[in-house]
């Protein structure tokens, strides 16, 4: 199912069952797994490692050149998973040799129309971009983060697992694990208790992991003792752990 309008670089790599539409462009030193759908008008330029299953819809370009300033042409590389839904008119940038030369995403993701992934950027796995979300360079976006529409992000900045920014909301700083994140700059709003439910945590685990969320964002602790209340509850439950070590490990700071 490749079109004869489509435009395939020789060295190209093919996987099987693998649909091409027509006008498509794939260039040089570009791998496309099994079973992926690349849409008509799509742009895939190398190097770039592609998994399984992977759907890439009209007007995409994916493994472009990243606009950072100080990129002069050096190898880079974009690396994609498996099952991810990249929607019309999505970007995706490779890495810069300053950024350790590679852009990474995971499975199972979906980036909505019109979203962009700059360079050297980290994305886990089920993560979702809805339509007009970017992200600017360096950023690291763990499992099940969800950013809304419009959402814009920082270079540099990291947004923590099961977290949630608010459409329209500017980051400026990292976002805590499991969050609500809203506003221009954002500022915390809660659990994201919404998305904890439909990923069937239980009512224990979400209690705790907002007693968690008091200690850090509620109380007056410095963060060493909120860390060491953290460590408390990490002893009756692990999930605490990811807060814990999340803003152990924040040099940017946390929104707050």
């Amino acid at each position: 199912m490749i079109s004869n309008l489509a435009v395939i670089d020789s060295s190209a790599k093919i996987g099987k069952d693998v649909t091409i539409g027509p006008f498509t462009v794939i260039g040089p030193r570009v791998e496309i797994g099994d079973g992926c759908v690349i849409g008509p008008h799509v742009v895939l330029k190398g190097p770039t490692i592609m998994g399984k299953n992977n759907h890439i819809y009209q007007f995409a370009s994916i493994g472009e050149d990243t606009q950072d300033k100080k990129y002069s042409g050096e190898e880079t590389y974009l690396y994609i998973g498996d099952n991810n839904v990249f929607r019309e008119g999505c970007t995706v940038h490779r890495g810069t040799e300053q950024g350790g030369g590679v852009t990474r995403i995971g499975n199972d993701n979906l980036f909505m129309v019109d979203t962009h992934v700059a360079h050297d950027c980290i994305i886990g796995n089920h993560v979702i971009f809805a339509n007009g979300a970017s992200i600017a360079g360096h950023v690291r976006v763990d499992d099940y983060a969800n950013l809304g529409g419009f959402a814009g992000v920082h270079q540099f900045c990291n947004i923590g697992a099961y977290s949630f920014v608010a459409g329209a909301s500017v980051v400026l700083k990292d976002t805590l694990p499991f969050v609500t994140v809203s506003g221009h700059p954002a500022e915390t709003h809660g659990l994201n208790t919404v998305g904890l439910t439909r990923r069937e945590f239980s009512s224990e685990v979400i209690n705790t992991l907002k007693q968690a969320y008091k200690i850090i964002f509620r109380s007056n602790a410095t963060v060493s003792e909120a860390l060491e209340k953290l460590n408390v509850l990490v002893e009756n439950c692990k999930e605490v752990s990811l807060m814990r070590d999340f803003l152990q490990q924040s040099t940017r700071g946390i929104v707050r």
